[in-house]
């Protein structure tokens, strides 16, 4: 895997920046590309991509009982339908979803489409999406919660050796460390698309913070592990996020949706 740099908001000099493009990005085979969005713009925009959704998820969004959680549904529908519409040329409203037996969305086959496939999470008020070509994919973005990273936790989902490897730091850094932790497990799980039918300590993943985020092992099956490259993704501070791309030998892009702009009026200036 290599990385696309770029001036911008990374928190982290060894991760890549988030970039605002000209125009729609070419997505290119050997490609991994994560978009960055905020999830309350003006009411004006959040109509407009009620507009686009389909009727299922019209319903979906009448279900949240906070108008706060319908609005952001509302726009990170939306937004996945502009983007892999501008990826695919096509109206964001024509694009049909299926979904895997634990839940996965997936682009319904359209004869000569290329096979985007794609991922995201959110948390808060920002959403990931993370957008590929064959290769499977999976994200996740988490907010750093020192509350939710206790031992007891970590004894429930996590595996002996990750246990071992968080006992190993001081009190300060574990926090980090876990999410590192949960955030390259969940990204691992969302790409197979098994959902909890894959327990999360039955797998290894690295978080010490001098190791770089990597698949360790798969018991079971051992060239499982070899299959996926794992890499962590600039957040704000406050959050940790991680990918997981079916596949070696893949460039990551990360760019910046800026509502207001669109993805055709940005330039490749710092991100403000």
């Amino acid at each position: 895997m290599t990385i696309a740099y770029a001036s911008g908001i990374g928190r982290d000099p060894g991760l890549p920046h988030w970039m605002r493009p000209r125009g729609m990005p070419t997505l290119a085979d050997a490609e991994v590309h994560v978009w960055r969005a905020a999830l309350d713009p003006e009411p004006a925009r959040v109509h407009e991509f009620a507009g686009v959704l389909s009727n299922d998820e019209r319903e979906r969004a009448g279900r949240f009982l906070s108008e706060r959680d319908r609005r952001r549904f509302i726009v990170c529908r939306g937004v996945l339908r502009t983007l892999l519409g501008g990826y695919l040329g096509a109206a964001p409203r024509s694009l049909r979803f299926r979904y895997s037996p634990h839940g996965k969305p997936a682009l319904a086959s359209v004869s000569g489409e290329p096979a985007l496939r794609f991922n995201l999470s959110h948390a808060e008020e920002t959403a990931f999406f993370g957008i590929t070509l064959q290769r499977e994919i999976g994200i996740d973005l988490e907010p750093l919660d020192a509350g939710f990273a206790t031992d007891e936790i970590a004894e429930r989902f996590f595996s002996p050796r990750e246990i071992g490897s968080l006992r190993t730091l001081n009190q300060a850094d574990r926090p980090r460390a876990f999410f590192r932790c949960w955030t390259r497990k969940e990204a691992y799980v969302k790409a197979r698309g098994e959902g909890l039918s894959l327990p999360l300590d039955r797998f290894d993943v690295s978080l010490l913070p001098d190791e770089p985020a990597a698949l360790l092992s798969t018991p079971g099956d051992p060239r499982e592990a070899s299959r996926w490259s794992l890499s962590d993704l600039p957040a704000d501070p406050g959050y940790v996020a991680a990918i997981a791309v079916e596949g070696r030998g893949w460039q990551l892009r990360c760019w910046r949706w800026t509502e207001g702009e669109g993805i055709a009026a940005g330039t490749d200036d710092e991100a403000k």
